[in-house]
């Protein structure tokens, strides 16, 4: 693209101030790039969408409320109801994520393009010209229909029972059903299994969301437990409990949560 052409307007959406001030950095590198607007959630990134069509969406995934995939869902879905005369055309999509396992998911049904944190010009530049050549393609006719797949691929892999835990070696889909419990390290968290412990780079509303409702349960704000590898439940003072898995793992219980742990001690009686 030469710069006498139409500049691309990118939408930038993060709920972290840092990271949006660091790609807005990056993208002031790139001649024919102008940042159009900036997002800290998901239900404002939908309507900058609307409200400045941007060409380009740098979209992060996992956010509060709304995540990265629900916003494409909100635009996706929206431009279905809409008359195929007036339809307005959907940005291309980069995703920035710092969360492997969402990462994957997009990898693996071919995303437009997807980057990790912590970013690097190099890597953003790059994703950004590989936007800018999809936009100057007939294929980006193919854009809804590729996002809709997307979607389509995300909700499937998340049914599937797997979570996938990046390591030394890789990526690991680690079948729910062996995750005991997780808990809260500082800027990461711990996955038990029986076998062995997995340490990620997540919080643990991310894996709350990730987590089956039916299997797992918030305990507290530092730990969630499967709900079949519970052996019993022993009550402290104030409403506290020590849940003792089938592991042998004891994991104290907060009183915020204290409704859940009764409603978990009921369901095992009824």
């Amino acid at each position: 693209m030469t710069r006498e052409t139409r500049r691309i307007r990118v939408l930038i959406v993060d709920d972290e101030p840092l990271a949006r001030k660091r790609l807005r950095a990056i993208l002031s590198k790139h001649p024919d790039v102008e940042v159009a607007a900036e997002a800290g959630n998901g239900i404002t990134a939908v309507a900058a969408v609307a409200e400045h069509s941007p060409d380009v969406m740098l979209l992060d995934v996992q956010m509060p409320g709304l995540d990265g995939f629900g916003v494409v869902a909100s635009f996706v879905e929206k431009r279905e109801r809409e008359d195929a005369r007036s339809r307005t055309p959907l940005p291309v999509v980069i995703f920035i994520t710092a969360h492997d396992q969402h990462a994957v998911k997009a990898f693996d049904v071919q995303a437009l393009d997807y980057v990790l944190k912590p970013v690097t010009a190099e890597r953003v530049l790059a994703a950004i010209d590989r936007a800018i050549a999809r936009l100057g393609e007939s294929r980006r006719a193919d854009l809804a229909s590729e996002l809709s797949t997307l979607l389509a691929n995300v909700d499937r892999s998340r049914r599937d029972g797997r979570l996938a835990i990046r390591t030394d070696r890789g990526v690991r889909l680690v079948p729910m059903g062996e995750v005991q419990w997780v808990e809260a390290d500082g800027d990461l968290v711990k996955v038990h299994t029986l076998r062995t412990t997995y340490v990620m780079r997540a919080t643990m509303a991310d894996m709350e969301a990730e987590l089956p409702r039916a299997q797992f349960a918030r305990v507290h704000r530092s730990a969630i437990v499967s709900t079949a590898c519970i052996q019993e439940v022993q009550p402290l003072f104030k409403g506290d409990y020590i849940i003792v898995l089938r592991s042998g793992a004891a994991v104290r219980s907060g009183r915020t949560y204290r409704a859940e742990v009764q409603a978990l001690m009921k369901a095992s009686r009824g």
